[in-house]
C-alpha cells in the first residue's frame, strides 16, 4: 500500500505564490504517475496537473503557465508550485498516486487534501 500525506498550510494572497507538498510512503515502487487535483466548493474534483516517472508533466489548460509540478528523484515528495494566485483558486487540493496493479489496471491513492485559501 501507498500512503500519501499532505502537510497542509495553504494560505496565500491574490497574485502571490504558494507551494504545496505531498510525501509518499509504503510500496512506492508501484507508483506509475502522480498528480494534483483541486476541488472548489460545490464542484467536482478536477485534474490540475500530473508528472510521470520520466519527469514529463502535463497541466490543465486553465492553469498553464501559472503552476509547476515537480518531484524528488525517488518520488517520495511531489510539489505543486502555484504562481499568480487567483481568488477562484481557493479549493481543497489533493495529491494522488496512480498505482499499477498486478491484476491489471490502475488504482488511485489519495492524500487527505489541503485547504488553500486565497486572500484578496
Amino acid at each position: 500500500q501507498v500512503h500519501l500525506v499532505e502537510p497542509g498550510g495553504g494560505l496565500g494572497q491574490a497574485g502571490g505564490s504558494l507551494r504545496l507538498s505531498c510525501a509518499a510512503s509504503g510500496s512506492t515502487f508501484s507508483i506509475n504517475a502522480r498528480g494534483w487535483y483541486g476541488q472548489a466548493p460545490g464542484k467536482q474534483r478536477e485534474l490540475v496537473g500530473s508528472i510521470t516517472g520520466g519527469g514529463s508533466t502535463s497541466y490543465a489548460d486553465t492553469v498553464k503557465g501559472r503552476i509547476t509540478i515537480s518531484s524528488d528523484n525517488a518520488w517520495n515528495t511531489v510539489y505543486l508550485q502555484m504562481n499568480s494566485l487567483k481568488p477562484d483558486g481557493a479549493a481543497v487540493y489533493f495529491c494522488n498516486a496512480a498505482l499499477g496493479r498486478t491484476s491489471g489496471g490502475w488504482k488511485n491513492t489519495w492524500g487527505q487534501g489541503t485547504q488553500v485559501t486565497v486572500s484578496s
